[in-house]
């Protein structure tokens, strides 16, 4: 199996091409201030993945920016944290203000030369608007949970981008899923038939920050970047 084979890369947004630890770290930053609580940045962003993931289990069809508005106000009830309704807001609709990692953009603007790019996301439309003025490319679809009515790892997120994609005549075969989170996404999109490319973003760090831990660690092509992957898909042009 090569990068050639493909001919669309449907893509995991925050983790693999918005830097979103940095970005959730950051906007947390008001509420941590005011806790007594001692966590490290990998605690904060443990105890985030535990929260959102139950809130997306309990509320599917909740709009991402007001789910991190209800993560961040239960973040404070559990740190013993009193805040006003508007910093809870206010962590909701930061998304826009999360960065992109480095070899983002140009990455992308090297694979759409050769690929159909796609967006599967656990996000609201207006959110990754805003985080698409980092990415800097069109993408050819763009899929998200607020479209779909339920959040990754649910099977059903990517049963709609393949349906949607079908209508275009691209079958599962031609598409190579691409993601950081192997709690999100590898495992569904293994159920679906897709193969899967590993964004490992935190290869020198370790453990899962925030996403939940997984026992589950299959994917076909395994990358520390995405300038590793526009690298060795060079590469397979070369051979």
């Amino acid at each position: 199996m090569k990068l050639t084979d493909f001919d669309v890369l449907s893509f995991d947004c925050y983790g693999t091409l918005i830097d979103w630890e940095t970005g959730l770290y950051a906007a947390l930053q008001p509420l941590l201030h005011r806790t007594s609580a001692s966590l490290q940045r990998d605690g904060v962003l443990e105890l985030f993945a535990r929260h959102e993931t139950a809130q997306e289990a309990l509320t599917p069809g909740m709009i991402y920016s007001e789910l991190l508005t209800q993560v961040h106000r239960n973040l404070a009830g559990e740190l013993g944290v009193v805040m006003p309704d508007d910093a809870h807001r206010q962590f909701g609709a930061s998304v826009p203000e999360w960065p992109a990692f480095p070899d983002t953009a140009s990455s992308l603007q090297y694979l759409q030369k050769y690929y159909k790019l796609v967006i599967l996301s656990n996000v609201d439309r207006n959110s990754f608007a805003g985080s698409n003025r980092h990415l800097m490319v069109k993408f050819d679809a763009i899929y998200t949970a607020e479209d779909i009515g339920s959040y990754k790892p649910d099977v059903a997120n990517f049963t709609y981008m393949l349906e949607h994609l079908a209508q275009d005549g691209i079958a599962p075969g031609q598409i190579l899923h691409t993601a950081q989170s192997l709690f999100h996404d590898h495992g569904p999109a293994r159920q679906v038939g897709l193969a899967s490319a590993w964004i490992d973003r935190r290869h020198e760090t370790g453990g899962w920050g925030a996403t939940l831990p997984t026992a589950d660690k299959t994917y076909d092509f395994r990358f520390t970047s995405m300038a590793d992957m526009v690298k060795a898909h060079q590469a397979d042009l070369r051979a």
